[in-house]
C-alpha cells in the first residue's frame, strides 16, 4: 500500500481513537444515569482500537500510536523509514479528533473546556487519584510495555489468524481499567497530545511524561519480545533494513 494511503488511514484511525475514547470521557462519563464511568470509558477506548484494527489494519497496520510504531521498529516489524511520517500522521489525527470533540462539547451551555480537563492526561493534582509523578511514570511505562507485548504476540506469524484486533482491544480496555485513576490513561503520546493542545497550561507542561514513559515501555517490549519468543532475527533484520 502506498505510503500516502497508509498515512491517511493512520490519521483517520487516530481521529476515531480520540473522538471515541476521549469523547466517552468528556461527553458521556459526566452523566451518572448513563452508567459510563471508568468502565464505560475503558470499553470505549478498547472498542475504538478493535473497530479500527478491522477497518484499516490491512491498510496501515492500525498503529494509531507513536509508541506502538517505535516499538514495532525496535522489534523489527516496521521499517525505520516510515516511522517519522507515521508519528506525524498520528499526532495530526489525534489533534483533529480533539478539535472535533471540542466542537461537540462546547455545544453544551456553560461547558468549560479547561475546567473539564478535556480527558487530558496528568499527574499530581491533575491525576484523577492525585498520584505522584513517579507513580505516573511507572504506570505508563508498564501499561505500554504490556500493550506492545500483547500487540507483538497477537500479530506474530505463529498466532491464530484473525483474532489480533480482539486481543489488542481487550488489552487496551484492561489497561484503562487499571490506570485511569492514575493518569487518565495515555499509553499513547498522540492521544495525550491532541487534548493537551486545547487544554494548554498544565496539560502541555506535563505532556513530556506521556511521551517519554510510553515510548520507553514500547522500546523495552520491542527488545524483549523477540528474546522471549525466539523471534526470527533474520526477519527482524530484513524488516529494519527495508
Amino acid at each position: 500500500m502506498h505510503l500516502s494511503k497508509r498515512l491517511g488511514a493512520e490519521i483517520f484511525g487516530t481521529f476515531w481513537l480520540v473522538l471515541g475514547g476521549c469523547g466517552s470521557a468528556v461527553l458521556a462519563a459526566g452523566f451518572p444515569h448513563t452508567g459510563i464511568g471508568f468502565v464505560g470509558v475503558s470499553l470505549a477506548f478498547g472498542l475504538t482500537v478493535l473497530t479500527m484494527a478491522y477497518a484499516i489494519g490491512h491498510v496501515s497496520g492500525c498503529h494509531l500510536n507513536p509508541a506502538v510504531s517505535i516499538g514495532l521498529v525496535v522489534a523489527g516489524r516496521f521499517p525505520v523509514r516510515d516511522l517519522a511520517p507515521y508519528i506525524v500522521a498520528q499526532v495530526v489525527g489525534a489533534t483533529l479528533g480533539a478539535f472535533a470533540l471540542m466542537l461537540i462539547a462546547t455545544g453544551m451551555p456553560d461547558f468549560d473546556l479547561v475546567a473539564s480537563g478535556f480527558a487530558a492526561n496528568g499527574f499530581g493534582e491533575h491525576s484523577p487519584g492525585h498520584y505522584t509523578m513517579f507513580a505516573a511514570l511507572v504506570c505508563e511505562f508498564l501499561m505500554t510495555f504490556f500493550f506492545l507485548f500483547v500487540i507483538l504476540g497477537a500479530t506474530d506469524d505463529r498466532a491464530p489468524k484473525g483474532f489480533a484486533p480482539i486481543a489488542i482491544g481487550l488489552c487496551l480496555t484492561l489497561i484503562h481499567l487499571i490506570s485511569i485513576p492514575v493518569t487518565n490513561t495515555s499509553v499513547n503520546p498522540a492521544r495525550s497530545t491532541g487534548p493537551a493542545f486545547f487544554v494548554g497550561g498544565w496539560a502541555l507542561d506535563q505532556l513530556w511524561l506521556f511521551w517519554i514513559a510510553p515510548i520507553a515501555g514500547a522500546i523495552v517490549a520491542g527488545l524483549l519480545y523477540p528474546l522471549l519468543t525466539s523471534d526470527s532475527e533474520t526477519r527482524k533484520l530484513a524488516a529494519v533494513a527495508q
